[in-house]
């Protein structure tokens, strides 16, 4: 069982003190602050190829490096991040490949139900089957998705002016970056 894995690990990691290399506290050092993907491939990739180590970011992952609301918990831990936690710029970092791209919330909802999922309840507790349906659909263009959540969250009433904002697509294969937004040019102007 997985979790017995991890507890037999875990029990091990703290009794030999493993955890002292990642000893830091909570405000990022490099005063970074990244909404990023929560794909498996990006886990090490990402901080190895941005050069980031532990203590450096505060790092929030969701499905797609997506923000299609300013009021959701992403934006919600952005803004934490930025005013309690001195983070001083935002990176939106999405990726090739992502399972996000192309997704139909309509399609994942019949999986769901195949799967065991309540999906009438769902649907009868959402505000219209629309945005029940449309809730869970991902993007045709990840270089779109980041530019948007970037463009949301720079003007956010709640975001200083002067943070900048970057959208950045990584290749989850290599790890090279792909400039979309450069937020210092969005906040010079």
């Amino acid at each position: 069982m997985l979790l017995d894995d991890i507890l037999v690990h875990n029990q091990k990691f703290v009794e030999d003190k493993a955890y002292t290399p990642y000893e830091t506290d909570k405000f990022p050092s490099k005063k970074a602050v990244i909404l990023t993907c929560m794909d498996a491939r990006l886990l090490e990739l990402l901080p190895k190829a941005v050069n980031l180590k532990n203590g450096d970011a505060k790092i929030i992952q969701n499905a797609g490096a997506m923000l299609v609301d300013t009021s959701d918990s992403a934006m919600k831990s952005i803004l934490v991040a930025v005013h309690a936690l001195k983070g001083e710029e935002v990176f939106v970092i999405g990726h090739k490949d992502c399972g996000m791209h192309h997704l139909h919330g309509a399609d994942l909802l019949e999986q769901i139900g195949k799967q065991g999922g309540d999906v009438e309840t769902y649907l009868r507790q959402a505000d219209s089957e629309d945005v029940a349906n449309t809730w869970f659909n991902g993007f045709n263009s990840v270089e779109e998705s980041v530019e948007s959540s970037a463009s949301l969250i720079a003007n956010h009433p709640l975001l200083p002016t002067n943070v900048p904002v970057h959208a950045l697509v990584i290749d989850p294969a290599t790890g090279e970056l792909t400039t979309i937004r450069n937020g210092y040019e969005k906040t010079n102007n």
